[in-house]
């Protein structure tokens, strides 16, 4: 792509809204004793787990996002900890979108806490009304507590690095013309899609600073990041919109981080088969078959620097199948990445992860060349069993999606600890009603930590 087909830069063209500490501004939202105090949102009710989000507060006296329990209790001795509750942030998340859409069109939501706003060239004229009357509309649907920070810019990414320039509740607005001054002071690794990979790569290609990525062309850009998106980067930075296409669906998978007392064998094949029934009634509702299932144990290591414990050992299985689109399918190569776990795992898991993949749709599967060969491998048994089995999961689909999610199971209802088993919020992942397997929760039922 050249220059001249990118066209020119001009006027403000996207609006990026970041919330400021979602989970735990939700906390806060939903129960007025909880504002203006230290919290953190924990996965479960145990003394061994780290806080997946913590509140403006806790920020401000030291508390990362990360921290054990026992190390924000050493930096701040009162602070107040409960259990995440993911369907009541996506159900907070959908009132949202709402109120935005009376102010803006919604042009695409990035995860659970994000979303990307197109602007015509007279919005942008009056960005920073437009982002005081977005912040004014929230606040007065929800509360004060559920503050966002709202960036401005002719790319979507410049619009993101505006917005966590200026956390919380900032507003910040980088014309074409201010670029790259705008930007010139910026540490590399605060900018999005930036990991520490990636800098040991553009340092190894001699770029240190700002300074030396701005610098560099968009070929060069694409040979560091060895694919297109350096190239897309290098658009996004240097103010040139180009749309990204839209990615197709390669997988569904769940993983969980195992509780103490729940890294037992038996434990773990409960955990394993809970996350293939979620990942399956997925691979279902998106009308695709699979041809793959990989199984993926991980054990912990040593402590880092930081004192988080490492998952330096990982064990992994992959088994491959028939298209198929059945609980029956799934269950029995799960089955067999279980067994060969037993006979080989040489640690004790810590997390399980279960992968569905190798998709195809529905229209793409082929005839079963022997389907009317009685007797051969993969003929007429084998299909009319698959066409069975398909029958008898759209049926638990239905019985669920009429009586309750745990109206029926392929195995013994047992709930992991923290809840939430193939249904928890994840980055760019935000979980349909569907993927609750559990009653929902009351806005005002929160759980507090009870250690």
């Amino acid at each position: 792509m050249t220059q001249h087909s990118r066209g020119q830069a001009l006027g403000t063209e996207r609006l990026y809204l970041d919330f400021d500490s979602f989970f735990a501004s939700a906390e806060q939202h939903f129960n007025p004793d909880l504002r203006n105090r230290p919290i953190g949102v924990v996965p479960l009710d145990s003394p061994h787990t780290s806080c997946i989000a913590v509140s403006r507060q806790a920020k401000a006296r030291g508390v990362k996002s990360g921290a054990t329990i026992a190390k924000a209790r050493e930096i701040i001795p009162e602070m107040i900890f409960v259990v995440a509750r993911h369907d009541v942030y996506v159900r907070l998340h959908k009132r949202i979108l709402n109120v935005i859409e009376n102010v803006l069109p919604v042009a695409h939501v990035r995860s659970i806490d994000e979303v990307v706003c197109n602007l015509l060239p007279s919005e942008g004229k009056r960005a920073e009304d437009l982002a005081r009357h977005l912040k004014t509309a929230l606040s007065t649907a929800f509360s004060d507590v559920l503050t966002c920070s709202i960036g401005m810019a002719p790319t979507e990414l410049l619009a993101k690095i505006a917005a966590e320039l200026h956390k919380p509740d900032g507003f910040r607005l980088i014309k074409a013309e201010d670029l790259p001054q705008a930007l010139s002071d910026i540490d590399l690794g605060d900018l999005p899609g930036i990991s520490k990979g990636m800098r040991a790569r553009l340092q190894a290609a001699g770029v240190h600073d700002f300074a030396g990525l701005w610098a560099l062309a968009p070929k060069q850009a694409r040979a560091i990041w060895g694919s297109v998106e350096g190239e897309r980067f290098w658009n996004g930075l240097h103010g040139y919109h180009t749309e990204r296409p839209e990615t197709k669906k390669s997988m569904f998978g769940h993983s969980r981080i195992l509780p103490r007392d729940w890294r037992t064998p038996e434990q773990v094949k409960i955990c394993a088969r809970l996350l293939t029934e979620s990942a399956g009634r997925r691979v279902r509702r998106a009308d695709v078959r699979a041809t793959k299932l990989t199984l993926s144990l991980r054990g912990g290591g040593g402590r880092n620097p930081s004192g988080r414990r490492s998952d330096d050992k990982h064990w992994s299985w992959e088994g491959s199948f028939a298209p198929a689109r059945d609980d029956h399918t799934f269950m029995k190569a799960l089955g067999m990445g279980l067994a060969e776990a037993e006979r080989r795992l040489p640690f004790q898991p810590q997390s399980v992860s279960v992968m569905i993949h190798g998709l195809i749709g529905a229209t793409e599967v082929m005839g079963d060349l022997f389907a009317a060969t009685p007797g051969v491998s993969g003929g007429a048994a084998d299909t009319a069993d698959r066409a069975k089995w398909e029958k008898v999961s759209d049926l638990m689909d239905d019985l669920r999606a009429k009586l309750g999610p745990q109206a029926v199971s392929m195995g013994p209802t047992k709930e992991v600890p923290g809840g939430y088993v193939g249904a928890k919020i994840a980055f760019g992942r935000i979980p349909d009603e569907e993927d609750f397997s559990g009653p929902p929760v009351a806005d005002e039922d929160t759980h507090f930590v009870t250690f």
